[in-house]
């Protein structure tokens, strides 16, 4: 005689659901690297000529982060993404306007596919969102550009403080990026890049902790000073190859 043996689910309760989750699905992730390095990439890299620096910084970081950085193009996100090691931009996800990004189902559909992006309330900017905590807790990088905004006249604006809230409460450090020369390459206003592939650079700095008893103004006073200081040192250098390319001095 066979004992089979069953388990009770207490009474009144349900099995775990199993819920699908885009943010940290392997087959949407290797998805959005297709969509991301060779559709994505390949237009960017068609429009406008690419220079990494820093990227030597990032060997050490490991898990959640919140990369951020100057804001004053939409070359900015795709350059982002396509340009971090393929480990840290496996699962990023970008921050987006809920208002603009996440209005419309198409437009929805193709911001989650190229940048597994989630939604920012602009009005609530300053408050970290819960669900951008709860992304970082389950180990997911975010992208969030804290001027609020793409930048009018190309110059770095303030920073508003919830990207450096959300990081200290979670325990994870903000990464600086400067991004240079996309203002001038597809200015807020413009319908398309301009021609000649201008050049634009990513510039990455070391990953940044909250100090002991730092207040998130504090904290991203500091990490703005450090995204102004990797832009204001790169700069230069980076815009003045669009100069002796166009036959301007050398």
């Amino acid at each position: 005689m066979t004992t089979r043996v069953t388990t009770k689910r207490p009474v009144g309760s349900e099995p775990p659901a199993v819920r699908f989750d885009r943010y940290t699905s392997k087959p949407m992730a290797a998805a959005r690297w297709v969509a991301q390095r060779v559709l994505l990439g390949g237009v960017v890299r068609s429009v406008v000529r690419v220079r990494i620096l820093g990227r030597e910084r990032l060997s050490d970081l490991r898990g959640a982060f919140v990369v951020v950085a100057n804001h004053t193009s939409h070359l900015d996100a795709p350059l982002l993404c396509t340009t971090l090691p393929r480990r840290l931009a496996r699962y990023i996800s970008v921050g987006a306007a809920a208002d603009y990004f996440f209005d419309v189902r198409w437009r929805k559909g193709l911001t989650a596919l190229f940048f597994n992006a989630f939604p920012i309330h602009r009005a609530g900017i300053n408050r970290p969102a819960s669900e951008a905590r709860s992304l970082l807790a389950r180990g997911v990088p975010l992208i969030i550009f804290p001027e609020g905004t793409r930048s009018r006249t190309g110059k770095i604006g303030q920073f508003k403080v919830g990207a450096a809230a959300l990081a200290s409460q979670s325990n994870v450090p903000m990464l600086p990026v400067a991004i240079i020369g996309a203002h001038a390459a597809h200015p807020r206003g413009s319908k398309w890049p301009k021609a000649g592939r201008p050049p634009v650079a990513v510039v990455f700095g070391d990953p940044v902790f909250a100090q002991t008893g730092e207040t998130p103004t504090e904290y991203m006073r500091r990490v703005r000073g450090e995204v102004q200081r990797l832009h204001d040192e790169h700069a230069p250098a980076v815009l003045s190859r669009g100069r002796t390319t166009s036959g301007g001095p050398r």
